[in-house]
């Protein structure tokens, strides 16, 4: 009797363990400690401006506590759920997308919005959280052969990022409908694809390059190249916000001007500075060593999204895992190339500093997903 208590207490001991799920601080205070520098930066960003960029901040607290609710559901329920409704996620995305073009708001010649009263949504920025849903679904049942893929093997993640790349390129947002593109081929590398079939990508691309120029880039985007290639070539126009960028970064030093102390920000020579450069900010406020800190922050929430996906139990929490941490790495790494004058100015933000609540709900529920895939990573959970 006394040997049968005992093993069900065993037993029972087991199965508190696996449903304990153990919550995973690390990831958790390096997502706080981005969200925390991104609030105190805007309040430095905006804190000059007039009109209603003084309330950004304010707002940007505001999308937080969503966000963060909107990370805890997804943290709470089951990943594997997701798995079941891939699809039909993926599809409630691209109709979104789609109604852009009926209800969305012209903004500067961009239809990227949809207006609920005085809120606005960009259909874009969720929708990279569909494809990495629906492209960890299509892998999931799909392992790779002992000698890796073809490229002709994912052709069914090749559509499923085809179709949102053209949505949002058409409203026209080429920045966003690249990050889609990159997010899709950073999975792809995951999967174990032959080299010879990655040579001939790249040999695909460097062809496709001049057509693109010639054939789908906007007069202002080549701008933009052309700026980039010249930076001297037109201070006053196209340049303006690289250049004073880069003027932020230089007068940051090794410490910093101190916070709100920035000449560039404070005297309104960076433009965009709540949404496309508020790295130029930082680093003029918190000088070389505040740009290292935070860099160091993005390169952690993305190495430990890949240490989640090593860990994950099966494929379709690895390619979640792995999903987000590209989103991450490639917002920052496309925000900072351009803020540091290393890449073309494309208007990608910067996850959790820039304004925008879009972007912020995305980051923080893709967060909580890899956060729910990193809980989960011990065993079999109801």
């Amino acid at each position: 009797m006394s040997r049968g208590v005992g093993l069900s207490g065993a037993r029972r001991g087991r199965a508190s363990s696996v449903e304990r799920k153990p919550f995973d601080w690390a990831f958790f205070v390096g997502a706080v400690l981005l969200a925390c520098f991104g609030v105190i930066n805007l309040y430095s960003a905006t804190s000059v401006s007039k009109g209603a960029l003084t309330e950004v901040y304010l707002q940007q607290v505001y999308w937080f506590v969503v966000g963060a609710i909107l990370a805890s559901v997804v943290t709470v329920i089951d990943y594997r759920y997701l798995e079941r409704f891939g699809y039909l996620i993926y599809g409630g995305g691209m109709t979104l997308l789609v109604s852009v073009f009926a209800f969305g708001r012209d903004i500067r010649g961009s239809a990227r919005w949809i207006h609920f009263g005085g809120a606005s949504f960009q259909p874009s920025e969720l929708t990279k959280l569909c494809l990495i849903i629906a492209i960890a679904k299509a892998l999931h049942h799909d392992p790779p052969p002992q000698d890796g893929r073809r490229l002709t093997d994912l052709w069914r993640p090749a559509v499923l990022v085809l179709v949102p790349f053209v949505l949002i390129y058409k409203q026209p947002d080429l920045g966003t409908a690249l990050i889609h593109v990159f997010i899709f081929s950073s999975i792809c590398l995951m999967t174990a694809v032959r080299w010879q079939s990655l040579v001939a990508l790249a040999a695909s691309v460097s062809v496709a390059i001049p057509l693109l120029w010639f054939t789908v880039l906007h007069d202002y985007q080549k701008d933009r190249v052309r700026t980039f290639l010249d930076p001297e070539a037109n201070l006053s126009g196209a340049g303006w916000h690289a250049h004073h960028a880069r003027i932020a970064i230089g007068n940051g030093g090794p410490l910093g001007q101190g916070f709100m102390r920035g000449t560039q920000n404070q005297y309104l020579f960076l433009p965009e500075q709540h949404s496309d450069f508020p790295f130029a900010v930082f680093a003029e406020d918190w000088g070389f060593v505040g740009g290292t800190v935070l860099i160091a922050l993005y390169t952690f929430l993305v190495l430990w999204c890949l240490h989640v996906a090593s860990n994950a139990k099966e494929r379709f929490g690895a390619v979640l895992a792995v999903g987000v941490g590209a989103l991450v790495f490639w917002h920052a790494f496309f925000n900072l190339g351009m803020v540091t004058g290393i890449l073309p100015v494309v208007g990608i933000t910067l996850p959790l500093f820039s304004a925008g609540g879009s972007s912020v709900m995305t980051i923080l529920m893709g967060l909580g997903l890899v956060m729910n895939v990193s809980m989960r990573r011990h065993g079999r959970v109801s």
